[in-house]
Protein backbone atom coordinates (compact mmCIF):
# COMPACT_ATOMS: atom_id res chain seq x y z
CA UNK A 1 0.00 0.00 0.00
CA UNK A 2 1.90 3.11 -0.87
CA UNK A 3 0.90 6.55 1.34
CA UNK A 4 1.87 8.87 -0.80
CA UNK A 5 -1.60 10.39 -0.67
CA UNK A 6 -1.34 10.87 3.20
CA UNK A 7 1.95 13.18 3.15
CA UNK A 8 0.16 15.95 3.10
CA UNK A 9 -1.00 15.17 6.43
CA UNK A 10 2.19 14.74 8.14
CA UNK A 11 3.80 18.23 6.33
CA UNK A 12 3.11 19.87 9.43
CA UNK A 13 2.75 18.63 13.02
CA UNK A 14 0.24 20.05 15.64
CA UNK A 15 -2.76 19.42 17.01
CA UNK A 16 -5.25 17.07 14.42
CA UNK A 17 -8.96 16.62 14.39
CA UNK A 18 -9.40 12.92 13.02
CA UNK A 19 -13.44 12.19 12.57
CA UNK A 20 -15.16 8.96 11.82
CA UNK A 21 -18.41 9.59 10.97
CA UNK A 22 -21.45 6.63 9.83
CA UNK A 23 -22.81 9.01 7.00
CA UNK A 24 -25.32 6.20 6.11
CA UNK A 25 -28.49 8.23 5.12
CA UNK A 26 -31.34 5.48 5.57
CA UNK A 27 -34.24 7.58 6.21
CA UNK A 28 -35.90 10.73 5.61
CA UNK A 29 -34.39 12.00 8.84
CA UNK A 30 -30.89 10.97 7.67
CA UNK A 31 -29.28 14.73 7.37
CA UNK A 32 -30.48 15.51 10.89
CA UNK A 33 -28.83 11.99 12.41
CA UNK A 34 -25.79 12.83 10.96
CA UNK A 35 -26.03 16.47 12.38
CA UNK A 36 -26.69 14.31 15.71
CA UNK A 37 -23.89 12.56 15.66
CA UNK A 38 -21.90 15.17 14.61
CA UNK A 39 -22.49 17.32 17.18
CA UNK A 40 -21.91 14.24 20.02
CA UNK A 41 -18.40 14.07 18.59
CA UNK A 42 -17.93 17.46 18.21
CA UNK A 43 -18.73 17.64 22.38
CA UNK A 44 -16.08 15.51 23.03
CA UNK A 45 -13.22 17.33 21.07
CA UNK A 46 -14.07 20.16 22.90
CA UNK A 47 -13.60 18.64 26.15
CA UNK A 48 -10.16 17.48 24.29
CA UNK A 49 -8.89 20.68 23.66
CA UNK A 50 -9.83 21.57 20.10
CA UNK A 51 -10.25 24.94 18.33
CA UNK A 52 -13.64 26.53 17.88
CA UNK A 53 -12.31 26.89 13.83
CA UNK A 54 -10.87 23.68 13.16
CA UNK A 55 -14.05 22.01 14.64
CA UNK A 56 -16.75 24.59 12.70
CA UNK A 57 -14.40 23.72 9.53
CA UNK A 58 -15.39 19.66 10.01
CA UNK A 59 -18.63 20.61 10.43
CA UNK A 60 -18.59 22.43 6.78
CA UNK A 61 -17.15 19.02 5.40
CA UNK A 62 -19.81 17.12 7.15
CA UNK A 63 -22.76 19.29 5.65
CA UNK A 64 -21.32 19.65 2.61
CA UNK A 65 -20.63 15.86 1.79
CA UNK A 66 -22.34 14.76 -1.41
CA UNK A 67 -25.67 11.67 -0.29
CA UNK A 68 -24.66 8.90 -1.56
CA UNK A 69 -26.52 5.78 -1.42
CA UNK A 70 -26.03 2.93 0.76
CA UNK A 71 -24.28 2.48 4.12
CA UNK A 72 -21.25 4.16 4.63
CA UNK A 73 -18.77 6.55 6.13
CA UNK A 74 -16.51 9.45 6.54
CA UNK A 75 -13.17 10.12 7.83
CA UNK A 76 -12.20 13.61 8.03
CA UNK A 77 -8.89 15.06 8.96
CA UNK A 78 -8.12 18.93 10.18
CA UNK A 79 -5.91 21.41 11.78
CA UNK A 80 -4.96 24.74 11.97
CA UNK A 81 -8.93 25.91 11.01
CA UNK A 82 -8.42 23.55 7.70
CA UNK A 83 -9.91 20.57 6.59
CA UNK A 84 -6.77 18.53 5.31
CA UNK A 85 -8.28 15.04 3.76
CA UNK A 86 -11.87 13.91 3.28
CA UNK A 87 -12.60 10.34 2.43
CA UNK A 88 -15.55 8.02 1.72
CA UNK A 89 -15.30 5.28 4.00
CA UNK A 90 -16.80 1.95 1.87
CA UNK A 91 -18.57 0.57 4.89
CA UNK A 92 -19.98 2.90 8.42
CA UNK A 93 -17.02 2.67 11.62
CA UNK A 94 -17.96 0.29 14.08
CA UNK A 95 -18.10 3.06 16.60
CA UNK A 96 -17.83 6.46 15.84
CA UNK A 97 -14.52 8.10 16.43
CA UNK A 98 -13.31 11.69 17.48
CA UNK A 99 -9.90 12.38 18.50
CA UNK A 100 -7.66 14.88 18.98
CA UNK A 101 -3.58 14.08 18.65
CA UNK A 102 -0.26 15.13 17.69
CA UNK A 103 -0.46 13.03 14.66
CA UNK A 104 -3.24 12.37 12.85
CA UNK A 105 -5.26 9.03 13.47
CA UNK A 106 -5.41 7.60 10.20
CA UNK A 107 -5.14 3.79 10.95
CA UNK A 108 -9.12 2.52 10.67
CA UNK A 109 -9.13 4.73 7.20
CA UNK A 110 -6.29 2.24 6.20
CA UNK A 111 -7.93 -0.75 7.46
CA UNK A 112 -11.03 -0.01 5.70
CA UNK A 113 -9.16 0.74 2.40
CA UNK A 114 -7.27 -2.42 2.16
CA UNK A 115 -4.94 -2.71 -0.20
CA UNK A 116 -5.75 -0.45 -2.64
CA UNK A 117 -4.55 -1.85 -6.39
CA UNK A 118 -3.93 0.69 -9.50
CA UNK A 119 -6.18 -0.49 -12.54
CA UNK A 120 -7.21 0.04 -15.95
CA UNK A 121 -10.85 -0.88 -16.82
CA UNK A 122 -11.45 -0.69 -20.75
CA UNK A 123 -14.80 -1.13 -22.28
CA UNK A 124 -14.42 -1.46 -25.96
CA UNK A 125 -16.34 -1.45 -29.06
CA UNK A 126 -14.99 -1.22 -33.34
CA UNK A 127 -15.16 2.43 -32.90
CA UNK A 128 -13.20 3.07 -29.97
CA UNK A 129 -13.47 2.65 -25.64
CA UNK A 130 -14.45 3.77 -22.40
CA UNK A 131 -11.32 4.17 -19.85
CA UNK A 132 -11.94 4.28 -16.31
CA UNK A 133 -8.80 4.39 -13.88
CA UNK A 134 -8.14 4.25 -10.69
CA UNK A 135 -4.01 5.33 -8.92
CA UNK A 136 -2.71 4.62 -6.09
CA UNK A 137 -4.51 6.79 -3.22
CA UNK A 138 -8.13 6.12 -5.33
CA UNK A 139 -7.72 9.01 -7.66
CA UNK A 140 -10.39 8.17 -10.86
CA UNK A 141 -9.54 9.24 -14.09
CA UNK A 142 -12.06 8.89 -17.21
CA UNK A 143 -11.01 9.37 -20.61
CA UNK A 144 -13.03 8.33 -23.97
CA UNK A 145 -11.39 6.89 -26.94
CA UNK A 146 -12.10 7.51 -30.49
CA UNK A 147 -10.30 5.59 -33.11
CA UNK A 148 -8.82 7.58 -36.00
CA UNK A 149 -10.80 4.98 -38.67
CA UNK A 150 -14.29 6.17 -39.42
CA UNK A 151 -15.15 4.32 -42.57
CA UNK A 152 -15.82 1.54 -43.56
CA UNK A 153 -16.85 0.33 -39.91
CA UNK A 154 -19.93 -2.58 -41.02
CA UNK A 155 -19.32 -5.63 -43.10
CA UNK A 156 -22.29 -5.51 -45.47
CA UNK A 157 -23.65 -8.33 -47.74
CA UNK A 158 -23.20 -6.93 -50.88
CA UNK A 159 -21.77 -9.10 -53.91
CA UNK A 160 -19.59 -8.21 -56.81
CA UNK A 161 -15.63 -8.18 -57.52
CA UNK A 162 -15.14 -5.45 -54.52
CA UNK A 163 -16.48 -7.17 -52.22
CA UNK A 164 -13.86 -8.98 -50.59
CA UNK A 165 -11.98 -5.75 -50.66
CA UNK A 166 -14.46 -4.01 -48.96
CA UNK A 167 -14.49 -6.70 -46.20
CA UNK A 168 -10.60 -6.19 -45.89
CA UNK A 169 -10.85 -2.83 -45.42
CA UNK A 170 -13.63 -2.82 -42.62
CA UNK A 171 -11.10 -5.23 -40.77
CA UNK A 172 -8.16 -2.79 -41.17
CA UNK A 173 -10.61 -0.20 -39.62
CA UNK A 174 -11.21 -2.30 -36.38
CA UNK A 175 -7.77 -3.40 -35.99
CA UNK A 176 -6.58 0.33 -36.30
CA UNK A 177 -9.28 1.39 -33.96
CA UNK A 178 -7.72 -1.30 -31.85
CA UNK A 179 -4.25 -0.24 -32.01
CA UNK A 180 -5.45 3.45 -31.04
CA UNK A 181 -7.29 2.11 -27.84
CA UNK A 182 -4.59 -0.04 -26.88
CA UNK A 183 -1.90 2.88 -27.00
CA UNK A 184 -4.19 5.12 -25.01
CA UNK A 185 -4.67 2.38 -22.47
CA UNK A 186 -0.88 1.42 -21.85
CA UNK A 187 -0.43 5.06 -21.40
CA UNK A 188 -3.41 5.20 -19.15
CA UNK A 189 -1.85 2.30 -17.14
CA UNK A 190 1.70 3.51 -17.09
CA UNK A 191 0.52 6.69 -15.24
CA UNK A 192 -1.60 5.27 -12.76
CA UNK A 193 1.21 2.48 -12.11
CA UNK A 194 -1.64 -0.19 -12.52
CA UNK A 195 -0.92 -3.53 -11.71
CA UNK A 196 -4.31 -5.09 -13.41
CA UNK A 197 -5.81 -4.25 -16.97
CA UNK A 198 -9.31 -5.66 -17.33
CA UNK A 199 -10.61 -5.37 -20.84
CA UNK A 200 -14.37 -6.22 -21.94
CA UNK A 201 -16.89 -5.08 -24.28
CA UNK A 202 -17.03 -6.14 -28.23
CA UNK A 203 -16.52 -9.92 -29.02
CA UNK A 204 -14.31 -8.95 -31.85
CA UNK A 205 -12.88 -5.64 -30.39
CA UNK A 206 -11.66 -7.26 -27.47
CA UNK A 207 -8.74 -9.36 -28.79
CA UNK A 208 -7.98 -7.01 -31.26
CA UNK A 209 -7.06 -4.54 -28.67
CA UNK A 210 -5.08 -6.83 -26.11
CA UNK A 211 -3.11 -8.13 -28.92
CA UNK A 212 -2.14 -4.57 -29.90
CA UNK A 213 -1.13 -3.66 -26.46
CA UNK A 214 2.83 -3.45 -25.56
CA UNK A 215 4.39 -6.59 -24.45
CA UNK A 216 5.17 -5.20 -20.81
CA UNK A 217 1.49 -5.33 -20.23
CA UNK A 218 0.15 -8.80 -21.77
CA UNK A 219 0.54 -10.79 -18.68
CA UNK A 220 -1.34 -8.38 -16.43
CA UNK A 221 -4.71 -8.76 -18.64
CA UNK A 222 -8.00 -9.84 -17.99
CA UNK A 223 -10.90 -10.72 -20.66
CA UNK A 224 -14.05 -10.50 -20.21
CA UNK A 225 -16.85 -10.31 -23.30
CA UNK A 226 -19.15 -8.56 -20.44
CA UNK A 227 -19.80 -4.82 -20.96
CA UNK A 228 -21.56 -2.88 -24.11
CA UNK A 229 -21.34 0.70 -24.64
CA UNK A 230 -24.90 0.84 -25.84
CA UNK A 231 -26.49 3.56 -23.66
CA UNK A 232 -28.17 1.92 -20.88
CA UNK A 233 -26.03 -1.14 -21.00
CA UNK A 234 -25.73 -3.00 -17.75
CA UNK A 235 -22.33 -3.22 -16.61
CA UNK A 236 -22.83 -4.94 -13.77
CA UNK A 237 -21.25 -8.32 -15.22
CA UNK A 238 -17.38 -6.23 -15.80
CA UNK A 239 -17.82 -4.73 -12.75
CA UNK A 240 -17.74 -8.00 -10.93
CA UNK A 241 -15.08 -9.11 -13.45
CA UNK A 242 -12.62 -5.99 -12.39
CA UNK A 243 -13.61 -6.49 -8.75
CA UNK A 244 -12.53 -10.03 -8.89
CA UNK A 245 -9.65 -8.93 -10.96
CA UNK A 246 -8.47 -6.26 -8.19
CA UNK A 247 -8.75 -8.49 -5.66
CA UNK A 248 -6.43 -11.31 -7.02
CA UNK A 249 -3.80 -8.63 -7.60
CA UNK A 250 -4.04 -7.06 -4.34
CA UNK A 251 -3.91 -10.73 -3.19
CA UNK A 252 -0.81 -11.35 -5.15
CA UNK A 253 0.83 -8.36 -4.00
CA UNK A 254 0.33 -9.46 -0.36
CA UNK A 255 2.16 -13.16 -1.13
CA UNK A 256 4.87 -11.49 -2.77
CA UNK A 257 5.59 -9.43 0.00
CA UNK A 258 5.33 -12.45 2.69
CA UNK A 259 7.76 -14.34 0.14
CA UNK A 260 10.28 -11.81 -0.14
CA UNK A 261 10.37 -11.52 3.88
CA UNK A 262 10.40 -15.34 4.66
CA UNK A 263 13.41 -15.21 2.43
CA UNK A 264 14.74 -12.37 3.87
CA UNK A 265 14.07 -13.87 7.64
CA UNK A 266 15.99 -17.33 5.82
CA UNK A 267 19.30 -15.51 5.43
CA UNK A 268 19.38 -13.17 8.44
CA UNK A 269 18.29 -9.78 6.36
CA UNK A 270 14.81 -9.05 7.51
CA UNK A 271 13.64 -6.76 10.47
CA UNK A 272 11.56 -7.91 13.22
CA UNK A 273 9.89 -6.42 15.75
CA UNK A 274 9.19 -2.46 16.55
CA UNK A 275 12.39 -1.73 18.36
CA UNK A 276 14.38 -2.88 14.93
CA UNK A 277 11.69 -1.70 12.11
CA UNK A 278 12.03 1.45 13.98
CA UNK A 279 15.68 1.89 13.63
CA UNK A 280 15.42 0.72 9.77
CA UNK A 281 12.77 2.92 9.01
CA UNK A 282 15.39 5.59 10.78
CA UNK A 283 18.00 4.52 8.07
CA UNK A 284 15.71 4.54 5.16
CA UNK A 285 16.39 0.75 4.45
CA UNK A 286 12.69 -0.30 4.55
CA UNK A 287 10.78 -1.00 1.43
CA UNK A 288 7.77 -2.39 2.98
CA UNK A 289 6.52 -2.63 6.71
CA UNK A 290 4.06 -5.51 7.50
CA UNK A 291 1.85 -4.48 10.18
CA UNK A 292 -0.76 -6.82 12.30
CA UNK A 293 -3.15 -4.03 13.01
CA UNK A 294 -3.86 -4.42 16.73
CA UNK A 295 -6.71 -1.49 17.21
CA UNK A 296 -5.79 -2.71 21.10
CA UNK A 297 -2.60 -1.96 21.24
CA UNK A 298 -1.07 0.84 23.74
CA UNK A 299 1.80 0.98 21.95
CA UNK A 300 3.49 4.82 21.82
CA UNK A 301 7.23 6.03 19.80
CA UNK A 302 8.88 9.48 20.17
CA UNK A 303 8.68 11.15 16.70
CA UNK A 304 10.24 14.30 15.94
CA UNK A 305 7.78 17.34 14.10
CA UNK A 306 10.39 18.12 11.26
CA UNK A 307 11.10 14.94 10.17
CA UNK A 308 8.88 11.52 9.70
CA UNK A 309 12.03 9.55 10.00
CA UNK A 310 13.27 10.87 13.17
CA UNK A 311 11.55 8.24 15.64
CA UNK A 312 12.60 6.22 18.28
CA UNK A 313 11.26 4.07 21.35
CA UNK A 314 13.40 6.14 23.76
CA UNK A 315 13.01 9.79 23.59
CA UNK A 316 16.85 10.31 24.70
CA UNK A 317 17.64 8.62 21.54
CA UNK A 318 16.12 12.12 19.47
CA UNK A 319 17.89 14.38 21.93
CA UNK A 320 21.11 13.35 21.51
CA UNK A 321 20.44 13.20 17.54
CA UNK A 322 19.99 17.00 18.10
CA UNK A 323 15.73 16.67 18.17
CA UNK A 324 14.92 19.91 21.01
CA UNK A 325 11.34 18.80 21.17
CA UNK A 326 10.12 15.18 20.54
CA UNK A 327 6.55 14.17 20.48
CA UNK A 328 5.01 10.49 22.24
CA UNK A 329 2.59 9.42 20.02
CA UNK A 330 0.82 6.82 19.21
CA UNK A 331 2.59 4.03 17.43
CA UNK A 332 0.76 3.28 14.55
CA UNK A 333 0.53 6.85 13.58
CA UNK A 334 3.88 7.48 13.70
CA UNK A 335 5.16 4.11 11.77
CA UNK A 336 2.44 5.72 8.72
CA UNK A 337 4.04 8.97 9.14
CA UNK A 338 7.47 7.35 8.92
CA UNK A 339 6.49 4.90 5.85
CA UNK A 340 5.40 7.46 4.18
CA UNK A 341 7.55 9.92 4.72
CA UNK A 342 10.51 7.72 3.31
CA UNK A 343 9.09 6.41 0.43
CA UNK A 344 7.93 2.84 1.72
CA UNK A 345 5.14 0.76 1.15
CA UNK A 346 2.83 -0.82 3.93
CA UNK A 347 0.67 -4.54 4.08
CA UNK A 348 -1.39 -4.77 7.26
CA UNK A 349 -1.52 -8.34 7.91
CA UNK A 350 -3.80 -10.54 10.09
CA UNK A 351 -2.31 -12.21 13.18
CA UNK A 352 -1.28 -15.58 11.70
CA UNK A 353 -0.68 -14.09 8.22
CA UNK A 354 3.28 -13.92 8.53
CA UNK A 355 6.42 -14.62 11.12
CA UNK A 356 6.04 -11.30 12.76
CA UNK A 357 7.67 -10.60 15.70
CA UNK A 358 4.96 -8.96 18.06
CA UNK A 359 3.01 -8.00 15.09
CA UNK A 360 5.34 -6.10 13.01
CA UNK A 361 8.22 -6.39 10.37
CA UNK A 362 9.89 -5.36 7.70
CA UNK A 363 11.20 -6.04 4.01
CA UNK A 364 15.06 -4.16 3.58
CA UNK A 365 15.89 -2.45 0.51
CA UNK A 366 19.12 -3.41 1.38
CA UNK A 367 21.10 -4.80 4.28
CA UNK A 368 23.82 -2.39 5.93
CA UNK A 369 26.45 -3.88 8.77
CA UNK A 370 24.60 -3.74 11.44
CA UNK A 371 22.11 -6.13 9.77
CA UNK A 372 22.60 -9.93 11.02
CA UNK A 373 22.99 -11.35 7.38
CA UNK A 374 24.16 -14.71 6.84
Amino acid sequence: MKLDFLRSLFDRPGAWVSVYLDATRSGENAGHEIALRWRGLRERLTEQGADKATLDAVADAVRDQPAEPGPHGLAIFASDGEVALVQTLPAPPATDVACLEPLPHVMPLLAQRGEEVPYVRVLADRTGADLDALSAGGVPRHREVTGSATFPMRKVHAGGWSHLHYLHAVEESWKRNAGDVAAAAADLADTVGAEVIVVGGDVRAVPALIGRLPKRWQGRVVSTDAGSRHAGADESGLDDVTIQAVAEAADRQVREVLDRFRAQLGDGTASTGLVDVVARLQRGQVDTVLLVNDESSTDMLWTAPEDPALLSVDDHVLREAGVTGPVKVRADAALVRAIAGTDAELILIGPDEGPVEHGIGAVLRYADASTAAT
